[in-house]
């Protein structure tokens, strides 16, 4: 595919009006050029906005709206992101192939050094991470899904991609298996949620994880929580998804907001769901296959990275189930 140089002119000179448009430090030109994969450059008034053909007219035409708008009201993320909706970006966005930037291996920087997917299925699934607004990474225990997405997670924010990070899971056995515990409902599901604040602790430290919750940067909250808000600029990870209901789930995606990842990790043969309910996950995996814009990544036994032993145990469970079924 061809790539060209476009040159833009944004008349008239304001340059109040063009600092609305760039946004602080560049940031609503960096988030068209990270949807739009093009380079964007500026001399005042004059752009140059480099990139495949359909995508750099995609982003002259985006540019030029909000320049528009730019005159009367503040631009803000949300705006960038329907201005980009309104311009029907999403059959070129599928249609681009990635840069050699986005074919290299994702590495992130944690507290305990570079982490890197292992094997192809994680290195793919880090990619998606990177490029889709919603990520679905479903398989067996010890594949490495949660661990990655919450790696993710604290990379964009220490990176000011997103404003907070929120971690959710379906407290499956909150009601009467746990009435006889002591505290509050936040106190009693505590237990379900420790998995999410072990990998967070193994990639900022125990101290600056707290700070984080204290100042609710970080939020850990069971998915009831999650009914009527809507999140903007977060990064939102929905662990253990084979235990939500058709309904949680439908609500939970329905919270994400501008500016947002979101990423939904589960392992649909250790559903701990009533008999008579249907994981809403196995559901939303059919309702969702054909829509642009979401990932998907299929874990299986091969992808265990955890002691040789669980990779076997693994194995042997789909082994005995395909003999069963």
């Amino acid at each position: 595919m061809n790539r060209e140089t476009l040159e833009l002119t944004l008349e008239p000179i304001d340059n109040q009006r063009l600092a609305n448009l760039c946004g602080q430090f560049n940031a609503h030109l960096q988030q068209i050029e990270r949807r739009l994969n093009v380079e964007i450059a500026n001399r005042g008034n004059q752009f140059k906005i480099t990139g495949l053909v359909q995508a750099t007219k995609a982003t002259q035409s985006i540019l030029q709206a909000l320049f528009s708008d730019a005159a009367n009201e503040e631009i803000t993320p949300e705006q960038i992101h329907l201005s980009m909706q309104q311009a029907n970006i999403e059959d070129i966005v599928q249609e681009l192939p990635q840069d050699d930037a986005a074919q290299s291996e994702v590495m992130i920087k944690t507290k305990r050094g570079v982490l890197k997917g292992r094997g192809t299925n994680q290195r793919d699934y880090l990619k998606k991470i990177m490029s889709h607004d919603i990520n679905f990474g479903v398989g067996p225990a010890g594949t490495g899904k949660t661990y990655l997405a919450v790696a993710c997670a604290v990379e964009a924010l220490q990176s000011e991609q997103v404003r907070r990070i929120v971690l959710v899971r379906p407290a499956v056995e909150a009601g009467e298996k746990l009435g006889f515990l002591p505290g509050d409902m936040a106190q009693k599901i505590d237990p379900y949620l420790r998995p999410l604040y072990d990998a967070l602790y193994e990639m900022l430290g125990f101290e600056r994880a707290e700070k984080l919750i204290e100042r609710k940067i970080i939020e850990v909250a069971p998915l009831a929580f999650m009914r009527g808000r809507t999140l903007n600029d977060s990064f939102i990870i929905l662990d253990e998804a084979q235990n939500t209901t058709n309904e949680q789930i439908k609500m939970f995606l329905t919270r994400v907001g501008f500016g947002s990842t979101t990423v939904i990790t589960g392992d649909i043969t250790q559903v701990d769901l009533p008999h008579d309910k249907m994981s809403g996950l196995k559901h939303v995996l059919q309702v969702l296959k054909d829509v642009n814009g979401i990932s998907f990544t299929f874990f299986s036994a091969k992808d265990v990275v955890r002691h040789p032993l669980v990779q076997r145990i693994v194995l042997a469970y789909e082994s005995y189930e395909r003999e069963q079924g």
